[in-house]
């Protein structure tokens, strides 16, 4: 084995030289000026790093993987991680924390990372992928509650959740089966999930409409199976499919209903499926709307193994949905709202979201917005990079991982060079990830 000798050297070398991509898609929006133009209180009017800069170092933080403010202090005195994203410094972590605790206290700065984040998904015209319902394009999206583990500590808001940890249960929306983020609610740990999501509702549908003018189709689960819900659905004309929640009610009797309205299929010996719909009317502004109340029923008489059961065991699910499909399909895009998990799981592990890092309830709740602003801006990066076979990842896939875009293509090494009045990043001809990089970065520019 070869000995090494390490030395240390004056010349430029960064191992995130992803960031030069992230500075380009940041320098598409108005986060700056937006930020700059809105005085904090108890900050000076011309303080030595204006909002806009701490506002990007942070973002900049994020795209690497890192959450924690103390992670901002390598990049201090790092002069490729200001050029890439145009900032003038970096501020310290005690600069970068009480600077977010002030932005916590109003709802501006939320505000403006959506709406920034929202608009350069359409500026770019980022790829929004619908699902098909006999035929017919829908563009799905996805709410749900993703509780966040944050045991053994004593931050504002963290209480029980309905996991078993201790925690918060923030609530977020996506769109097409890309997974971009449209909004996100923080929220205590011991509250519902039903809690305030009329609310969201009204919020998250002009966010859609704003980024296509196809069909949407909502799609929750039965913790959200509520008149309040429908309701906003109906008067909206949208399409939707919630998962209703049995409550009391009992197996057996939706067996009846299923052999009288629905259809039989027998899966192998011993097993019946039933499926079907029951027409339910409401009453929506005087006048009576009619949707479907789609349920799947099964009988099981002979286990898998071919133990015949004394008693047949019976499950059934039911659902909510306005779509003239047959009961199957419905069945079919309601479990495909499962996907939402691994976004929860990208945000969570992959931007180390969970434990988030302030012990403020508001500044946590501001940390995650600019998680969603990052976790965005990385897709966008994956799902640029898809278009083209020029990586070394082979195997066909319709969504990039977060992992992998961090992995490979932000956390890339390079050498910095001011040569000729130009500046260049300098990879090694040998790293996979170059033509990848390269067409990524004029992309954007």
């Amino acid at each position: 084995m070869k000995k090494f000798i390490i030395e240390a050297t004056n010349e430029r070398i960064t191992t995130q030289a992803g960031l030069a991509i992230v500075g380009n898609l940041l320098n598409q929006t108005n986060l700056d000026s937006k930020l700059n133009a809105y005085k904090l209180p108890n900050i000076p009017r011309n303080p030595e790093y204006s909002n806009g800069d701490v506002a990007k170092s942070y973002i900049g933080l994020l795209c690497q993987g890192k959450s924690d403010f103390d992670s901002i202090e390598t990049f201090r005195d790092d002069a490729f991680f200001q050029f890439a994203l145009d900032i003038k410094g970096a501020p310290s972590s005690p600069t970068l924390r009480q600077r977010l605790d002030q932005a916590a206290l109003t709802k501006k700065w939320k505000e403006v990372l959506l709406e920034e984040s929202l608009d350069l998904i359409r500026r770019t015209n980022a790829k929004i992928s619908p699902i098909y319902a006999k035929e017919k394009a829908y563009i799905p999206v996805d709410m749900d509650v993703s509780p966040f583990d944050n045991s053994k500590t004593k931050k504002e808001g963290v209480e029980r959740t309905y996991k078993g940890c201790d925690g918060y249960a923030p609530m977020f929306a996506y769109i097409g089966q890309e997974g971009y983020c449209l909004n996100v609610e923080m929220r205590k740990g011991n509250v519902h999930c039903q809690k305030g999501t009329p609310d969201f509702i009204r919020d998250t549908l002009p966010f859609a409409k704003k980024l296509t003018d196809k069909p949407l189709l909502f799609r929750l689960d039965s913790g959200n199976d509520s008149r309040d819900n429908l309701i906003i659905f109906l008067e909206n004309e949208t399409d939707f499919i919630i998962k209703r929640n049995p409550r009391k009610e009992k197996a057996e009797d939706w067996l009846e209903i299923a052999q009288k309205y629905g259809m039989c299929c027998e899966e192998r010996e011993g097993k019946k499926v039933y499926l079907g719909s029951i027409p339910v009317t409401f009453q929506v502004k005087g006048e009576e709307r009619t949707i479907r109340k789609v349920f799947k029923v099964i009988e099981r008489s002979i286990s898998r193994d071919g133990q015949i059961f004394l008693i047949p065991e019976y499950e059934f699910e039911t659902y909510w949905t306005t779509l003239d499909v047959p009961a199957h399909v419905v069945v079919s895009l309601y479990h495909d709202h499962g996907t939402c998990e691994q976004f929860h799981s990208e945000i969570k592990s992959e931007l180390d979201l969970e434990r988030l890092p302030s012990g403020k309830y508001e500044t946590n709740e501001l940390i995650l917005h600019f998680g969603i602003f990052a976790y965005n801006l990385l897709r966008m990066i994956g799902q640029e990079s898809l278009k083209e076979q020029d990586t070394p990842l082979k195997k066909k896939v319709k969504r990039r991982r977060i992992r992998t875009v961090i992995q490979n293509m932000i956390t890339l090494a390079s050498k910095l060079v001011h040569q000729g009045r130009q500046w260049k990043l300098k990879i090694s001809s040998t790293n996979k990830w170059l033509p990848v990089f390269g067409r990524l970065y004029y992309a954007f520019f």
